[in-house]
């Protein structure tokens, strides 16, 4: 049967400590690890995005993102804790709800990294152009140079936008390598993000003007399933900004500690960010303003759209801020901190390939898992013999997103990447409820309170902001999981080991090699 194939937890536990990854990470530096993923394009790049959708309405999107999110979060506490290996929500699904399910959310979670890398290549590029070459070098890049065609959401003589294709490749050339220098640098990136955000709080919020904050929600709260408008849909967008404390439970197989480390990692990091994106959007919205430019319906321009990117051309919307590339960055420099909004903008050059990296690195952990399971090649999981990192998976996926940087805008990318998020995160509540149910007694040394009502509550969430996606958003995923299924009935199901009776899988030629985790010390300090 095709839902007949479920892997025993046992299973699952043995095949980790046989075929593992070393375990170095204590709770620190798995928080650190989700704060350096959590803050990045998200906030310093969608808030333009975000402000098109909803307007001033963007702050409730950031809570209404948030509550959802902190329901996943706890259902990923329990499980990633329960299951401390690597593969997330792919590996808690294979435990439940059987290999086929499981595939699917694996097919997901990669689609999500690779994407969620490539809109962050975008959103650095575009500081990368506005603050280092414009501001202070002087240089105006061409428009085919620096952004996608027209017709993807680039802009008008766009042809590639060629510094987010190279960011892409030099992040993937230097996780290939797994040096020491990557993992001792990720804490100070952390800081630059935080104390980048946190003058950007102390310099607009004594400058917010009320009025910029009517009306509230020039498109509603909710502008209807498959529209991406209103302060729902700019949820569904905004959700990209909280995204990256899953990744925290790919490395639970790696994790001293994982029943503790793991749950305050993801609760930790989410709840830090949580703060700063809420303070962050009403300083933003409140000095400079954040009204959508409206279509002539009344309603807003789809971000990401060839119609908006002719409006923001326009030179009465020149400051707007749902036209900017580097948002924050622009609205410290219209309410007169030029050199500040310069050093935010330098702070987002140095620190968001730290953001492209550990999203290459969950997937390609994902990659390694499904590929350790036999549902992949198995020379997917080959390890590097000299760097200890899988470098064959790690070069094909990140020339993928080198490309996808290099055509599209960042909303799209972002939307897209969601929707394999908003999946993910259904199947893995969905796990844990099944888990409650067949395995109670199983330890857990982290309990989710209520758990079938937070469990309810993350996968109708998930839904309804998955249902206020564009439309070709939602449509991505079914298409990319249909490609996803050839795969697996023309060569995953044939070659999976639970398939074939192999339940535990170890292969000694691999089992004394590790791949570097970047943007953590190897010592676990």
């Amino acid at each position: 049967m095709i839902f007949g194939r479920v892997k025993p937890l046992d299973a699952i536990l043995e095949t980790a400590q046989k075929k593992s990854l070393h375990r170095s990470l204590g709770w620190f530096q798995l928080t650190l690890f989700g704060i350096g993923s959590v803050i990045g394009t998200g906030i310093f790049v969608l808030t333009s995005a975000g402000a098109q959708k909803a307007g001033p309405g963007l702050m409730l999107a950031f809570i209404i993102a948030g509550m959802v999110c902190i329901v996943a979060a706890l259902c990923y506490a329990e499980i990633a804790a329960m299951i401390p290996v690597a593969g997330s929500a792919y590996t808690y699904s294979y435990a439940t709800v059987g290999e086929f399910v499981a595939w699917t959310v694996g097919w997901a979670l990669i689609m999500e990294y690779a994407i969620a890398a490539a809109a962050v290549s975008v959103g650095w590029s575009g500081y990368f152009t506005g603050t280092i070459l414009n501001e202070f070098m002087g240089i105006d890049l061409p428009a085919w140079l620096r952004a996608g065609p027209l017709f993807l959401g680039g802009e008008a003589g766009g042809v590639i936008n060629l510094p987010a294709m190279v960011i892409a490749l030099l992040v993937t050339a230097l996780l290939i390598v797994g040096t020491s220098e990557s993992a001792k640098v990720n804490a100070v990136l952390v800081a630059i993000k935080v104390i980048a955000l946190a003058a950007f709080v102390a310099l607009t919020l004594p400058r917010v003007d009320t009025a910029n904050f009517n009306p509230f929600l020039p498109a509603g709260v909710f502008g209807g399933f498959g529209t991406g408008v209103g302060a729902v849909g700019a949820a569904a967008t905004i959700f990209f900004a909280y995204v990256g404390f899953d990744s925290v439970s790919t490395a639970a197989e790696e994790t001293r500690d994982p029943q503790r480390n793991v749950p305050i990692g993801l609760i930790g990091s989410l709840l830090f960010c949580t703060v700063f994106y809420i303070l962050v959007a009403a300083g933003a919205v409140g000095t400079i303003g954040g009204q959508p430019i409206l279509g002539p319906t009344g309603v807003p321009f789809p971000a990401g759209s060839e119609e908006l990117a002719r409006q923001c051309a326009m030179p009465e919307h020149a400051a707007a801020l749902v036209c900017s590339d580097e948002a924050l960055a622009h609205v410290l420099r219209q309410i007169g901190f030029s050199w500040v909004g310069n050093m935010l903008g330098i702070a987002a050059f140095l620190a968001l390939p730290s953001v492209i990296l550990v999203l290459l690195f969950g997937q390609t952990r994902i990659f390694f898992v499904m590929s350790r399971d036999g549902l992949l090649p198995e020379v997917l999981s080959r390890v590097h013999p000299r760097w200890k990192t899988p470098y064959i998976v790690t070069a094909i996926t990140g020339a993928a997103v080198a490309v996808g940087a290099a055509f599209f805008p960042v909303g799209k990318l972002a939307d897209i990447s969601n929707a394999g998020t908003l999946y993910a995160f259904t199947l893995v509540a969905i796990a844990l409820l099944i888990l409650r149910k067949r395995d109670p007694e199983r330890k857990r040394h982290f309990r989710v309170p209520a758990a079938t009502l937070v469990g309810l509550l993350t996968i109708g969430g998930c839904i309804f902001l998955f249902l206020n996606l564009p439309t070709e958003a939602m449509l991505f995923l079914p298409a990319w999981g249909a490609l996803g299924l050839l795969v697996y009935f023309l060569y995953g199901r044939r070659h999976s080991h639970l398939g074939k009776g192999m339940v535990e899988v170890h292969e000694p030629e691999y089992a004394d090699m590790e791949p570097d985790i970047p943007g953590v010390d190897d010592t676990g300090r």
